[in-house]
Protein backbone atom coordinates (compact mmCIF):
# COMPACT_ATOMS: atom_id res chain seq x y z
CA UNK A 1 0.00 0.00 0.00
CA UNK A 2 2.55 2.28 0.85
CA UNK A 3 4.16 1.47 -2.38
CA UNK A 4 0.80 3.11 -4.66
CA UNK A 5 0.45 6.17 -2.28
CA UNK A 6 3.91 7.47 -2.97
CA UNK A 7 3.38 7.14 -6.69
CA UNK A 8 -0.13 8.88 -6.22
CA UNK A 9 1.43 12.04 -4.49
CA UNK A 10 4.29 11.94 -6.97
CA UNK A 11 1.57 12.27 -10.14
CA UNK A 12 -0.39 14.78 -8.05
CA UNK A 13 2.93 17.15 -7.57
CA UNK A 14 4.03 17.15 -11.00
CA UNK A 15 0.84 19.58 -12.31
CA UNK A 16 1.39 21.72 -8.88
CA UNK A 17 5.19 22.05 -9.52
CA UNK A 18 4.57 23.38 -13.37
CA UNK A 19 2.31 26.16 -12.38
CA UNK A 20 4.43 27.36 -9.55
CA UNK A 21 7.56 28.02 -12.42
CA UNK A 22 5.09 29.89 -14.54
CA UNK A 23 3.83 27.28 -17.38
CA UNK A 24 -0.41 27.68 -18.00
CA UNK A 25 -2.89 24.51 -17.59
CA UNK A 26 -3.63 22.86 -20.47
CA UNK A 27 -7.07 23.85 -19.68
CA UNK A 28 -8.48 26.64 -17.82
CA UNK A 29 -9.81 25.18 -14.22
CA UNK A 30 -13.11 24.20 -13.93
CA UNK A 31 -15.46 26.77 -11.77
CA UNK A 32 -16.91 25.99 -8.98
CA UNK A 33 -19.94 25.00 -9.33
CA UNK A 34 -21.92 27.47 -6.98
CA UNK A 35 -20.48 29.90 -9.16
CA UNK A 36 -21.82 28.33 -12.58
CA UNK A 37 -25.24 28.32 -10.57
CA UNK A 38 -25.54 31.52 -9.79
CA UNK A 39 -24.54 33.04 -13.31
CA UNK A 40 -27.03 30.71 -14.99
CA UNK A 41 -30.06 31.56 -12.38
CA UNK A 42 -29.16 35.06 -12.33
CA UNK A 43 -31.95 37.45 -14.53
CA UNK A 44 -30.76 39.81 -17.26
CA UNK A 45 -31.50 43.29 -16.01
CA UNK A 46 -32.45 45.52 -18.47
CA UNK A 47 -30.17 48.54 -19.51
CA UNK A 48 -32.34 51.56 -18.70
CA UNK A 49 -32.00 50.03 -15.10
CA UNK A 50 -28.72 48.63 -14.15
CA UNK A 51 -28.26 47.28 -10.97
CA UNK A 52 -25.62 45.43 -9.50
CA UNK A 53 -24.05 42.22 -10.13
CA UNK A 54 -24.38 39.17 -7.87
CA UNK A 55 -21.25 38.51 -5.90
CA UNK A 56 -19.56 35.61 -6.87
CA UNK A 57 -16.75 33.69 -4.78
CA UNK A 58 -13.11 35.06 -5.64
CA UNK A 59 -10.98 33.27 -8.37
CA UNK A 60 -7.33 31.60 -6.96
CA UNK A 61 -5.01 34.75 -6.89
CA UNK A 62 -2.56 34.95 -9.82
CA UNK A 63 0.47 36.25 -9.58
CA UNK A 64 1.66 37.10 -13.04
CA UNK A 65 -0.98 39.48 -14.25
CA UNK A 66 0.50 38.68 -18.06
CA UNK A 67 -0.49 35.52 -17.71
CA UNK A 68 -3.80 35.15 -16.58
CA UNK A 69 -6.28 34.06 -18.74
CA UNK A 70 -9.92 36.10 -18.64
CA UNK A 71 -12.72 33.95 -17.17
CA UNK A 72 -15.11 32.96 -20.13
CA UNK A 73 -18.90 34.42 -18.84
CA UNK A 74 -21.75 32.39 -19.46
CA UNK A 75 -23.81 35.99 -19.53
CA UNK A 76 -25.89 36.32 -22.78
CA UNK A 77 -24.52 39.94 -25.04
CA UNK A 78 -26.63 42.96 -24.09
CA UNK A 79 -28.79 44.05 -27.12
CA UNK A 80 -27.87 46.87 -28.96
CA UNK A 81 -29.43 50.37 -27.76
CA UNK A 82 -32.49 51.68 -29.66
CA UNK A 83 -33.12 55.02 -29.70
CA UNK A 84 -35.89 56.81 -27.36
CA UNK A 85 -39.88 57.33 -28.55
CA UNK A 86 -39.65 60.85 -28.95
CA UNK A 87 -36.59 61.19 -30.80
CA UNK A 88 -37.00 63.25 -34.09
CA UNK A 89 -37.55 61.48 -37.70
CA UNK A 90 -35.56 63.13 -40.27
CA UNK A 91 -37.71 63.51 -42.94
CA UNK A 92 -35.78 61.68 -45.95
CA UNK A 93 -38.66 62.75 -48.85
CA UNK A 94 -39.27 59.56 -49.48
CA UNK A 95 -42.33 59.58 -47.11
CA UNK A 96 -45.91 60.27 -48.54
CA UNK A 97 -47.60 63.06 -47.78
CA UNK A 98 -51.14 63.62 -46.51
CA UNK A 99 -51.81 66.69 -47.70
CA UNK A 100 -51.88 68.48 -50.44
CA UNK A 101 -50.52 72.14 -51.50
CA UNK A 102 -53.92 73.52 -51.42
CA UNK A 103 -54.61 72.08 -47.82
CA UNK A 104 -51.13 73.43 -47.00
CA UNK A 105 -51.72 77.05 -48.09
CA UNK A 106 -52.80 79.47 -45.15
CA UNK A 107 -55.26 81.40 -44.98
CA UNK A 108 -54.50 85.00 -42.92
CA UNK A 109 -52.34 82.94 -40.87
CA UNK A 110 -54.00 79.58 -39.98
CA UNK A 111 -54.44 76.11 -42.37
CA UNK A 112 -58.43 76.85 -43.21
CA UNK A 113 -58.23 74.12 -45.52
CA UNK A 114 -56.43 71.67 -43.67
CA UNK A 115 -59.13 69.16 -42.39
CA UNK A 116 -56.71 67.55 -40.40
CA UNK A 117 -55.67 70.75 -38.49
CA UNK A 118 -58.31 72.44 -35.91
CA UNK A 119 -57.30 75.57 -35.04
CA UNK A 120 -58.16 77.20 -31.89
CA UNK A 121 -56.92 80.67 -31.46
CA UNK A 122 -57.75 83.84 -29.72
CA UNK A 123 -55.99 87.13 -31.56
CA UNK A 124 -56.40 90.89 -31.31
CA UNK A 125 -58.97 92.79 -33.62
CA UNK A 126 -57.92 93.02 -36.81
CA UNK A 127 -59.44 96.98 -36.95
CA UNK A 128 -59.41 98.69 -34.10
CA UNK A 129 -62.06 101.42 -32.86
CA UNK A 130 -60.19 103.40 -30.69
CA UNK A 131 -60.25 107.06 -32.06
CA UNK A 132 -63.04 106.57 -35.06
CA UNK A 133 -65.94 108.40 -35.68
CA UNK A 134 -68.82 105.59 -37.33
CA UNK A 135 -72.17 106.85 -39.00
CA UNK A 136 -75.17 104.34 -38.49
CA UNK A 137 -78.22 104.51 -41.06
CA UNK A 138 -81.14 102.49 -39.74
CA UNK A 139 -83.70 102.84 -42.65
CA UNK A 140 -85.94 100.54 -40.93
CA UNK A 141 -86.82 100.55 -37.30
CA UNK A 142 -89.75 98.12 -36.91
CA UNK A 143 -91.91 98.60 -33.43
CA UNK A 144 -92.29 94.78 -31.91
CA UNK A 145 -94.14 94.86 -28.76
CA UNK A 146 -97.12 97.00 -30.89
CA UNK A 147 -100.51 96.08 -28.69
CA UNK A 148 -102.27 99.62 -29.34
CA UNK A 149 -99.83 101.27 -31.87
CA UNK A 150 -97.94 100.88 -34.14
CA UNK A 151 -94.53 102.42 -35.84
CA UNK A 152 -91.72 102.23 -38.24
CA UNK A 153 -89.20 104.78 -38.67
CA UNK A 154 -85.53 105.89 -39.96
CA UNK A 155 -83.17 106.58 -37.36
CA UNK A 156 -79.71 107.95 -37.45
CA UNK A 157 -76.91 107.82 -35.39
CA UNK A 158 -73.72 109.28 -35.14
CA UNK A 159 -71.04 107.45 -32.32
CA UNK A 160 -67.54 108.22 -31.69
CA UNK A 161 -65.58 105.78 -30.33
CA UNK A 162 -63.27 107.01 -27.04
CA UNK A 163 -61.77 103.74 -26.34
CA UNK A 164 -61.57 100.35 -27.70
CA UNK A 165 -64.97 99.19 -26.31
CA UNK A 166 -66.60 102.80 -24.88
CA UNK A 167 -68.11 105.38 -27.43
CA UNK A 168 -70.13 108.04 -26.76
CA UNK A 169 -73.47 108.33 -28.86
CA UNK A 170 -75.95 110.66 -30.30
CA UNK A 171 -78.97 109.73 -32.52
CA UNK A 172 -82.60 110.56 -33.75
CA UNK A 173 -85.18 109.06 -35.35
CA UNK A 174 -88.18 109.95 -36.93
CA UNK A 175 -91.23 107.52 -37.53
CA UNK A 176 -93.08 108.09 -40.50
CA UNK A 177 -95.93 105.64 -39.98
CA UNK A 178 -97.16 105.87 -36.08
CA UNK A 179 -100.73 104.98 -35.57
CA UNK A 180 -102.95 103.12 -33.55
CA UNK A 181 -103.16 99.27 -33.83
CA UNK A 182 -105.73 97.38 -35.76
CA UNK A 183 -106.95 96.03 -32.53
CA UNK A 184 -107.97 99.49 -30.69
CA UNK A 185 -109.57 100.54 -34.14
CA UNK A 186 -111.98 97.59 -33.65
CA UNK A 187 -112.33 98.29 -30.50
CA UNK A 188 -113.43 102.22 -31.24
CA UNK A 189 -115.42 101.11 -34.44
CA UNK A 190 -117.72 98.66 -32.56
CA UNK A 191 -117.77 98.91 -28.89
CA UNK A 192 -117.02 103.26 -29.05
CA UNK A 193 -114.18 102.57 -26.91
CA UNK A 194 -110.62 102.62 -26.68
CA UNK A 195 -107.15 102.27 -24.97
CA UNK A 196 -106.30 104.67 -22.19
CA UNK A 197 -103.50 107.30 -23.15
CA UNK A 198 -101.12 105.80 -20.88
CA UNK A 199 -101.45 103.06 -23.20
CA UNK A 200 -101.81 104.25 -26.77
CA UNK A 201 -99.67 107.54 -26.89
CA UNK A 202 -97.81 108.17 -30.31
CA UNK A 203 -94.22 108.51 -30.91
CA UNK A 204 -93.91 110.89 -33.73
CA UNK A 205 -89.87 111.49 -33.34
CA UNK A 206 -86.96 111.58 -30.73
CA UNK A 207 -83.76 112.40 -30.04
CA UNK A 208 -80.83 111.00 -27.35
CA UNK A 209 -77.78 111.08 -26.62
CA UNK A 210 -75.33 108.42 -24.42
CA UNK A 211 -73.07 105.76 -24.18
CA UNK A 212 -72.40 102.53 -26.23
CA UNK A 213 -70.20 99.83 -24.86
CA UNK A 214 -68.37 97.16 -26.36
CA UNK A 215 -68.29 93.84 -23.69
CA UNK A 216 -67.50 91.13 -26.13
CA UNK A 217 -65.77 90.95 -29.87
CA UNK A 218 -65.07 87.84 -32.01
CA UNK A 219 -64.36 86.71 -35.63
CA UNK A 220 -65.56 84.16 -37.92
CA UNK A 221 -64.73 83.29 -41.08
CA UNK A 222 -67.09 82.92 -44.24
CA UNK A 223 -66.40 81.92 -47.93
CA UNK A 224 -63.89 79.97 -47.20
CA UNK A 225 -60.96 82.80 -47.80
CA UNK A 226 -62.28 85.77 -45.83
CA UNK A 227 -62.65 87.23 -41.89
CA UNK A 228 -65.13 89.18 -40.48
CA UNK A 229 -65.40 90.77 -36.91
CA UNK A 230 -68.27 91.06 -34.37
CA UNK A 231 -68.80 92.77 -31.68
CA UNK A 232 -71.94 92.68 -29.09
CA UNK A 233 -72.89 96.27 -28.90
CA UNK A 234 -74.99 97.62 -25.78
CA UNK A 235 -76.40 101.28 -25.55
CA UNK A 236 -78.40 103.69 -23.00
CA UNK A 237 -79.05 107.35 -23.28
CA UNK A 238 -81.37 109.93 -22.66
CA UNK A 239 -83.53 112.58 -24.64
CA UNK A 240 -86.65 114.15 -25.89
CA UNK A 241 -89.80 113.07 -28.26
CA UNK A 242 -92.84 114.66 -29.41
CA UNK A 243 -96.21 112.46 -29.07
CA UNK A 244 -99.30 112.89 -30.40
CA UNK A 245 -102.40 110.84 -29.66
CA UNK A 246 -105.55 109.71 -32.39
CA UNK A 247 -108.66 112.00 -30.86
CA UNK A 248 -111.22 110.53 -33.74
CA UNK A 249 -110.33 107.88 -36.48
CA UNK A 250 -111.16 107.33 -40.30
CA UNK A 251 -115.08 108.15 -40.64
CA UNK A 252 -117.44 108.47 -43.49
CA UNK A 253 -119.30 111.54 -43.35
CA UNK A 254 -122.58 111.74 -45.58
CA UNK A 255 -123.39 115.49 -47.11
CA UNK A 256 -126.54 115.86 -49.27
CA UNK A 257 -127.05 112.13 -50.35
CA UNK A 258 -122.72 112.04 -50.61
CA UNK A 259 -120.43 109.86 -48.55
CA UNK A 260 -116.93 111.41 -48.00
CA UNK A 261 -114.24 109.76 -45.70
CA UNK A 262 -113.02 112.14 -43.28
CA UNK A 263 -109.06 111.36 -42.18
CA UNK A 264 -108.17 110.45 -39.29
CA UNK A 265 -107.87 113.08 -36.23
CA UNK A 266 -104.59 113.12 -34.39
CA UNK A 267 -103.90 115.51 -31.30
CA UNK A 268 -100.34 116.80 -30.73
CA UNK A 269 -99.67 115.91 -26.78
CA UNK A 270 -96.30 117.63 -26.79
CA UNK A 271 -92.75 116.80 -25.71
CA UNK A 272 -92.30 113.95 -23.44
CA UNK A 273 -88.58 112.59 -22.19
CA UNK A 274 -87.09 110.15 -23.74
CA UNK A 275 -84.70 107.04 -22.76
CA UNK A 276 -83.26 105.02 -24.76
CA UNK A 277 -81.81 101.28 -24.05
CA UNK A 278 -80.97 98.39 -26.25
CA UNK A 279 -78.33 95.44 -27.48
CA UNK A 280 -76.93 93.96 -30.89
CA UNK A 281 -74.49 92.81 -33.02
CA UNK A 282 -72.23 95.05 -35.04
CA UNK A 283 -70.78 92.79 -37.92
CA UNK A 284 -67.47 94.82 -39.47
CA UNK A 285 -66.38 93.63 -43.12
CA UNK A 286 -63.04 95.32 -43.56
CA UNK A 287 -61.78 98.71 -41.97
CA UNK A 288 -64.70 101.33 -43.40
CA UNK A 289 -68.17 99.18 -43.49
CA UNK A 290 -70.30 96.98 -40.74
CA UNK A 291 -73.60 95.88 -40.49
CA UNK A 292 -75.80 96.34 -37.18
CA UNK A 293 -78.62 94.20 -35.77
CA UNK A 294 -80.34 95.51 -33.02
CA UNK A 295 -82.92 95.72 -30.29
CA UNK A 296 -83.78 99.44 -28.64
CA UNK A 297 -86.59 100.00 -26.29
CA UNK A 298 -87.64 103.68 -26.30
CA UNK A 299 -89.14 104.89 -22.66
CA UNK A 300 -91.58 108.09 -22.54
CA UNK A 301 -93.81 109.25 -19.96
CA UNK A 302 -97.30 108.58 -20.84
CA UNK A 303 -98.95 111.56 -18.73
CA UNK A 304 -101.66 114.02 -21.45
CA UNK A 305 -102.33 116.83 -19.45
CA UNK A 306 -102.87 118.75 -23.06
CA UNK A 307 -104.24 118.46 -26.55
CA UNK A 308 -102.93 120.72 -29.65
CA UNK A 309 -102.13 122.57 -26.30
CA UNK A 310 -105.68 122.88 -24.71
CA UNK A 311 -105.68 121.83 -20.83
CA UNK A 312 -109.06 120.45 -19.18
CA UNK A 313 -110.28 124.51 -18.18
CA UNK A 314 -109.75 125.20 -21.83
CA UNK A 315 -112.03 122.54 -23.15
CA UNK A 316 -114.33 122.86 -20.23
CA UNK A 317 -114.80 126.49 -21.66
CA UNK A 318 -114.76 125.58 -25.36
CA UNK A 319 -117.52 122.85 -25.29
CA UNK A 320 -119.75 125.41 -22.94
CA UNK A 321 -119.39 127.85 -25.99
CA UNK A 322 -120.04 124.94 -28.54
CA UNK A 323 -123.41 124.03 -26.73
CA UNK A 324 -124.62 127.36 -26.65
CA UNK A 325 -123.18 127.92 -30.31
CA UNK A 326 -121.47 130.85 -29.74
CA UNK A 327 -117.93 132.13 -30.99
CA UNK A 328 -114.72 131.12 -29.43
CA UNK A 329 -113.07 134.57 -29.89
CA UNK A 330 -113.73 136.17 -26.16
CA UNK A 331 -113.04 132.78 -24.38
CA UNK A 332 -110.44 133.30 -21.75
CA UNK A 333 -107.96 130.28 -22.83
CA UNK A 334 -104.51 129.71 -22.06
CA UNK A 335 -101.95 131.08 -24.53
CA UNK A 336 -101.22 127.30 -25.78
CA UNK A 337 -104.49 126.19 -26.81
CA UNK A 338 -104.73 126.13 -30.65
CA UNK A 339 -108.53 127.04 -30.95
CA UNK A 340 -108.56 126.68 -34.76
CA UNK A 341 -108.08 123.34 -34.58
CA UNK A 342 -111.38 122.74 -32.70
CA UNK A 343 -113.56 125.74 -34.83
CA UNK A 344 -114.40 125.36 -38.74
CA UNK A 345 -116.14 123.27 -40.62
CA UNK A 346 -113.72 121.09 -43.60
CA UNK A 347 -114.88 122.70 -47.06
CA UNK A 348 -114.68 118.96 -48.68
CA UNK A 349 -115.92 116.97 -46.48
CA UNK A 350 -118.04 119.22 -44.41
CA UNK A 351 -116.85 117.66 -41.35
CA UNK A 352 -117.55 120.03 -38.49
CA UNK A 353 -114.41 120.62 -36.17
CA UNK A 354 -116.38 121.35 -33.09
CA UNK A 355 -117.16 117.68 -32.58
CA UNK A 356 -113.77 117.00 -31.64
CA UNK A 357 -114.06 119.35 -28.25
CA UNK A 358 -115.68 116.80 -26.56
CA UNK A 359 -113.25 113.96 -27.34
CA UNK A 360 -109.95 116.35 -26.66
CA UNK A 361 -111.42 116.80 -23.55
CA UNK A 362 -112.09 112.85 -22.62
CA UNK A 363 -108.39 112.55 -22.72
CA UNK A 364 -107.02 114.82 -20.63
CA UNK A 365 -110.09 114.49 -17.95
CA UNK A 366 -108.02 111.44 -16.23
CA UNK A 367 -104.45 112.07 -17.21
CA UNK A 368 -102.09 109.22 -16.15
CA UNK A 369 -98.31 109.24 -14.78
CA UNK A 370 -97.78 105.49 -16.44
CA UNK A 371 -94.75 105.37 -19.04
CA UNK A 372 -94.45 103.49 -22.52
CA UNK A 373 -92.23 101.15 -24.15
CA UNK A 374 -91.99 101.13 -27.43
CA UNK A 375 -89.42 98.40 -28.60
CA UNK A 376 -88.43 98.41 -32.04
CA UNK A 377 -85.92 96.38 -34.17
CA UNK A 378 -83.11 98.14 -35.74
CA UNK A 379 -81.27 96.79 -39.21
CA UNK A 380 -78.81 99.40 -40.75
CA UNK A 381 -75.32 99.75 -41.70
CA UNK A 382 -72.46 101.95 -40.69
CA UNK A 383 -69.61 103.59 -42.39
CA UNK A 384 -66.39 104.26 -40.25
CA UNK A 385 -63.67 106.43 -41.05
Amino acid sequence: MRPFRSIALLVAAVPALAFAQGASPAQPPAEPPERQRTEREAPVVPQSQPEAAPATPSAPAVTDEDDAAPAPSSEPSAPAASAPADAPVLDTGEAPRTTDAQQQRLVNGAPLYNPNVNVHIVQKKRFADEGKHELVLYPAAVQVNGKFTNHVGTALTYVYHLQENFALQVGGQYNWYSDESDFNLELIDKVREQAQAASSLLLQWGAHAGVEVTPLYGKFAFFNNSLAQFSVVLSGGAGIGKTRHLIRPEVANEVEGQTYQVPARFGDTGNKFLGEIGGGFRVQFGEHYALRLEVRDLIYTARVDKVDGCNLADFEALEAARAANQPFDGLNLSGSCQVAKFDGVDPKTKKNYREDIILGRDLVAEPSSDVLNNVSFYAGFSVLF
